[in-house]
């Protein structure tokens, strides 16, 4: 990994990251549909799509160990064979039975796929230069997100305008065009990524996966020693929670001011479109807000105002103002991913890098099922209005979750300074390396 320079590692990562994506955008406008047009309804495609979220769910963790174990370019390779597959079945699928198993590869797939590009990144920055920053390499990636994302889906929906290929419906043409992108996405991963693995074989690969669940184990170990990391990962809890209000009560929200559920949908499809881009744009404003104001005080800041837009959702009278507010959650959003991942990148050394995401990924689970249970419930008693509101408050009270980082940056930077800091006299955190030597001295 030392061998390339930071500017070498930043540009495969966004190249890569892109490539990643850009299948996903293709399936967005056709999935549902495709699923409808070979016979399944609306509630089979509930339940195939449960299939996602339990893989995920049993495999998060394991493969996060698997991936610092064994090293994150063989894992990413495989999630990528197996999305492939995922996409070779969905192509042909027309069974409950069938799109089931699409759902489970692509769960394998996403579990395989959370965080070892990220922690290669991260990791191959600090081999290139120890003192290098990411967070703005994380800012543009997520920018690089939402135009792939974007751009995926406008591809998707002009193949589909443009009818049927042959024998081919058109609602499939983006499947198998998905299916070439993500070939092509799996060649430049072989090339562009490098990788000191541990080791290698197939001795490594069975040493790896018993290595797997210590590692796992010394990943939450660190959220025992380090009260700024289970704070950071604590705020995915109420991000969870707080995400509800924008993706699942928007749309009925838009169709309270609208007047006409038909209407409500016509209008978020472009806005929905045009959301991706506003959270590209968000991030794009990560390294501004690292200048002006530091990463824990803007991830905190981006907390309360992501809870002001969603305020604004819910109670602004027409839908030229709710749609405003939804794009201006959308920005915040965008902002929010790569700060907060970036102070949880500081709290943790390489060899658990990958399992840390992924347990910061997994508290947001809990914290969405919460949310929906909760939220709708509150929605269908009171009002659309009075759980928003709830959901913005959760959202902004996340706040102060990220002081720990704050306190913890400062005492760092004033450390460096020579300077005593703020509270000398009280015990910190330990540094990432201490406390991973610690993991590796006692155990989890």
């Amino acid at each position: 990994m030392s061998a390339l320079s930071v500017g070498q590692v930043r540009r495969r990562f966004l190249v890569l990251h892109g490539l990643r994506w850009l299948p996903t955008g293709l399936m967005i406008p056709v999935m549902i549909l495709l699923m409808q047009e070979r016979a399944l309804s609306l509630s089979q495609i509930g339940l195939v799509s449960v299939a996602q979220g339990l893989v995920v769910l049993a495999l998060e963790l394991p493969t996060a160990g698997l991936a610092d174990a064994l090293g994150r370019k063989p894992v990413l390779v495989a999630a990528g064979l197996i999305n492939l597959a995922s996409l070779a079945v969905f192509a042909v699928a027309d069974t409950f039975a069938l799109f089931f198993l699409v759902w489970a590869l692509q769960g394998v797939f996403r579990a395989l796929d959370s965080g070892p590009l990220e922690s290669w990144y991260v990791d191959a920055t600090l081999a290139a230069d120890p003192d290098a920053t990411y967070e703005s390499g994380l800012g543009h990636a997520g920018t690089v997100i939402g135009v792939s994302i974007g751009a995926g889906a406008l591809l998707g929906g002009g193949l589909v305008a443009l009818g049927p290929l042959g024998p081919i419906s058109a609602l499939t043409v983006p499947v198998l065009v998905a299916g070439v992108l993500q070939v092509v996405a799996l060649a430049a991963l072989l090339v562009l990524l490098r990788e000191v693995r541990p080791a290698t074989g197939t001795g490594a690969l069975r040493a790896s996966i018993v290595e797997a669940p210590r590692m796992v184990g010394q990943a939450i170990g660190l959220l025992r020693r380090s009260r700024v990391l289970l704070a950071l990962v604590a705020v995915e809890l109420f991000w969870g929670f707080g995400m509800v209000t924008f993706e699942s009560l928007l749309p009925v929200r838009l169709a309270e001011v609208v007047g006409d559920g038909e209407r409500a949908a016509a209008l978020l499809g472009p806005a929905g479109s045009a959301a991706w881009l506003a959270q590209a744009a968000g991030a794009a404003l990560t390294p501004l807000l690292l200048r002006r104001l530091g990463a824990a005080p803007s991830a905190a800041l981006m907390r309360v105002l992501q809870g002001v837009t969603v305020v604004g959702m819910g109670l602004f009278a027409g839908p030229v103002g709710v749609l405003v507010a939804y794009l201006a959650c959308y920005t915040v959003h965008g902002a929010s991913n790569p700060l907060h991942m970036g102070l949880l990148h500081r709290q943790v050394d390489g060899p658990y890098r990958t399992s840390v995401i992924s347990l910061n990924s997994m508290m947001g689970q809990p914290g969405f099922a919460i949310g929906a249970v909760g939220l709708t419930a509150l929605a269908d008693r009171v009002s659309v209005t009075a759980a928003m509101l709830v959901g913005a408050v959760v959202l902004a009270v996340a706040a102060p979750l990220y002081l720990p980082a704050w306190s913890a940056e400062r005492r760092r930077r004033a450390t460096e300074r020579g300077e005593p800091g703020e509270g000398a006299g009280a015990p910190a955190d330990p540094s990432p390396v201490v406390a991973d030597r610690a993991g590796l001295a006692g155990g989890a």
